[in-house]
């Protein structure tokens, strides 16, 4: 059973995520917070797997609640927008990736599953825009905990991942099998003690790994 927490300030809305996710035999919402202190606090005591993050509410907001989380729950950004102005910031903070608010209820209920399952939830065409969105603000690289870890082949795979391409892209540029590719990212991962693949867009980019205007 998968268990949700849902932190959004309309009430109107956690009802309507709330009944959709309960309704599948799978899941379960654990509780509900109208703000980012709330969700933090709920987060501790219920455990849940997913939080649905809504990005803009009174008080604490979803960007300071996805830093202050405690381990364990996979975050989803809730947004207006597909490309909100926090959005990265969110990642960065420890996300796993975002929705937005219309999205349809087949893809709400398919996103949960996929993020309580440890994937990052960007699909390649977003994570290139969020890649161009940080590369327009890019800064002075930093020296990231880890990266001198990897062989040259993880190394290669990382800069892959930072340009926003999946498993079987890099197996095909790469020659070898999908398996393998996953499991190089898997250790770069491991090694980069990255949460998921949107962190490991963020790692390469801030890393230098990958420069601006590779896409």
């Amino acid at each position: 059973m998968i268990k949700v927490l849902l932190a959004d300030d309309q009430a109107l809305v956690r009802a309507g995520f709330k009944a959709l996710l309960d309704a599948q035999p799978d899941m379960t919402v654990v509780a509900e917070a109208a703000d980012g202190a709330e969700a933090v606090r709920l987060a501790g005591e219920h455990a849940p797997d997913v939080v649905l993050m809504d990005i803009r509410m009174p008080g604490t907001d979803g960007l300071t609640a996805t830093r202050l989380m405690p381990p364990g729950p996979h975050i989803v950004i809730l947004t207006t927008f597909e490309l909100d102005e926090y959005v990265f910031e969110a990642l960065r903070g420890g996300a796993s990736g975002f929705l937005v608010k219309d999205t349809e209820p087949a893809e709400l209920i398919q996103a949960v599953r996929v993020v309580a399952a440890g994937e990052a939830l960007l699909s390649p065409s977003v994570t290139r825009r969020l890649i161009a969105e940080y590369a327009s603000r890019a800064k002075e690289p930093v020296a990231t905990q880890g990266l001198d870890q990897l062989t040259e082949r993880e190394r290669e795979v990382l800069s892959l991942v930072g340009t926003g391409m999946t498993n079987d892209e890099i197996a095909a540029k790469l020659f070898m099998s999908p398996a393998t590719a996953k499991t190089h990212v898997s250790r770069a991962m491991m090694k980069l003690h990255a949460r998921d693949r949107a962190q490991l867009v963020v790692i390469a980019y801030e890393s230098g790994l990958v420069k601006p205007g590779w896409l």
